[in-house]
């Protein structure tokens, strides 16, 4: 009752002309930065964070948590239409999002998206109101050891994205690690894989491989393949986006249980809207029920990725706001700002703080409705991009996602990647190979890589660091369970069959 008290005071610091307009600025911006591939929330708030120099702390973060918050709405809006996510937590969403538009259900994929990243950060929200400082507290007992462990669980949640064929889907998987691999050593900086490039010395960035693996391999399968179109004459408009009641209850379930998942994920130093969305995706294809199957349009995985990802960014402020320690990368650059504005994050500034700390709080829940408002007024705007001919739509995509490219490099170096990520992974599909292993693979073998490296150093290459503490038994205990699932049905098949 109490930290609801504290919640309604920071609505009352919120409330006022010039805090509202920052809010519904940031906001704006956020959806269009969301939108945008190749920006994505970490750069938006990076740019805008200059510019606050010299505001009151208060409105200071109120414009750049909407910003923050909006970010996460709009990467899905290019991921349904055009198959290129706006940001990395966007790329689950291209899934069943893009599928869905091209069944000429584009209206109904925005509305779950927006519906479902409103719920997904609401909850995440609320959690974050009553129990930040023990969600923060929480987190801190993710040690190098734990976070490996963890991750190794969710590499093996790579099989769950496989598919139907098992040999192609672990090939796959594989590419995806071994370009991890290219570039400097996590841990000496010493160069891998590089064969003399300066350029490779960096690595192969994420964004460009992206845009080229999702995005520009569609241009070129629309372009060479004579029934490929990503274009119809569907006129978007709210009446027939509306929900039905079997509707609501087949995407409330994933939105629920992807809003905790999400909150939680979101604590873990480092991990990310990124990590959250892959999970709840691949948790919700695996172990819950879908009426259609994922990947064919899927109104339960598109519920399921975009309410993870918002309720992560909610769950991110907890460790930030009540121990000053980021648990994503847009948290740290927020970080720098507190401290730019003379404020000292962690547990004394609820205290010394308050109505900055509740303040901040509020704004978020403000820029979650604000930024569900603007996306549905968009959806009948949207409705002209669907509608391009071909002939203007490739070039134009293909331009949008040469400047996403560039500009997460900035040089042409992304560009290169780019082009070559979208003949790759075109050449990919059309044998058979999915690409959301690969992609999966791609985020998590450096984490993985980083925290298990770690975890040798401090206990001297002792290898009975990874199962000491009590969430590293858990975490090991499901390890092997889905390891031994697969075994284990089947067997069971077998003796049923003999039976």
């Amino acid at each position: 009752m109490e930290n609801l008290q504290l919640l309604m005071s920071g609505f009352s610091v919120l409330f006022t002309f010039e805090n509202i307009l920052l809010s519904c600025l940031g906001s704006f911006l956020g959806i269009i930065v969301g939108a945008m591939p190749g920006i994505g929330s970490c750069a938006g708030v990076a740019l805008l964070l200059p510019m606050t120099f010299g505001m009151r702390p208060t409105g200071a973060i109120v414009l750049l948590c909407s910003l923050y918050m909006a970010c996460m709405f709009g990467g899905s809006y290019s991921a349904i239409l055009l198959n290129i996510p706006g940001d990395s937590p966007a790329i689950m969403t291209t899934m069943d999002g893009y599928p869905l538009a091209q069944q000429k259900k584009a209206a109904k994929a925005l509305l779950t998206a927006n519906t479902s990243s409103f719920f997904g950060g609401l909850i995440g929200m609320l959690i974050l109101t009553y129990t930040a400082s023990g969600l923060a507290k929480f987190g801190l007992r993710f040690g190098s050891a734990e976070m490996t462990v963890l991750l190794l669980v969710a590499m093996t949640s790579i099989t769950w994205l496989i598919g139907e064929n098992p040999t192609k889907g672990l090939i796959a998987t594989l590419i995806g690690v071994l370009l991890t691999c290219i570039g400097s050593d996590v841990i000496n900086a010493s160069n891998r894989l590089t064969f003399g490039s300066i350029y490779l010395m960096g690595g192969i960035e994420f964004t460009p491989l992206v845009i080229g693996a999702v995005g520009f391999s569609q241009i070129i399968s629309l372009v060479t393949e004579k029934d490929g179109d990503i274009v119809s004459d569907e006129k978007l408009s709210m009446r027939q986006a509306f929900f039905t009641l079997h509707e609501w209850k087949r995407i409330l379930p994933p939105i629920l249980r992807s809003g905790f998942i999400g909150t939680f994920i979101g604590v873990l130093p480092g991990a990310g809207p990124t990590t959250a969305s892959f999970t709840a995706y691949t948790l919700q294809k695996k172990a819950f029920k879908n009426e259609v199957p994922p990947g064919q349009g899927a109104i339960e995985g598109l519920a399921a990725c975009e309410a993870a990802n918002n309720s992560a960014c909610a769950g991110s402020f907890a460790p930030l706001l009540a121990l000053g320690i980021p648990g994503s990368a847009t948290s740290a650059v927020l970080l720098g700002g507190l401290i730019m504005w003379g404020l000292t994050p962690g547990p004394l500034l609820f205290t010394n703080n308050a109505d900055f700390a509740w303040g901040c709080i509020a704004s978020l829940f403000f820029a979650n409705l604000v930024a569900l408002f603007c996306g549905l007024l968009l959806v009948p705007l949207l409705s002209k991009v669907i509608q391009i001919p071909s002939k203007i739509l490739v070039p134009s995509v293909t331009a949008i996602c040469m400047a996403g490219s560039y500009s997460a490099t900035r040089s042409m170096y992304g560009v290169m990647i780019m082009v070559v990520a979208g003949i790759v992974a075109y050449l990919l599909v059309k044998n058979g190979y999915p690409l959301a292993p690969l992609l999966l693979g791609f985020v998590l073998a450096p984490l993985l890589e980083k925290y298990m490296r770690r975890g040798f150093a401090t206990s001297a290459g002792h290898l009975s660091i990874f199962w000491e503490s009590t969430i590293c038994k858990i975490c090991l205990l499901v390890f092997f369970i889905i390891i031994l699932s697969p075994i284990a049905r089947r067997v069971i098949g077998i003796r049923k069959q003999k039976q």
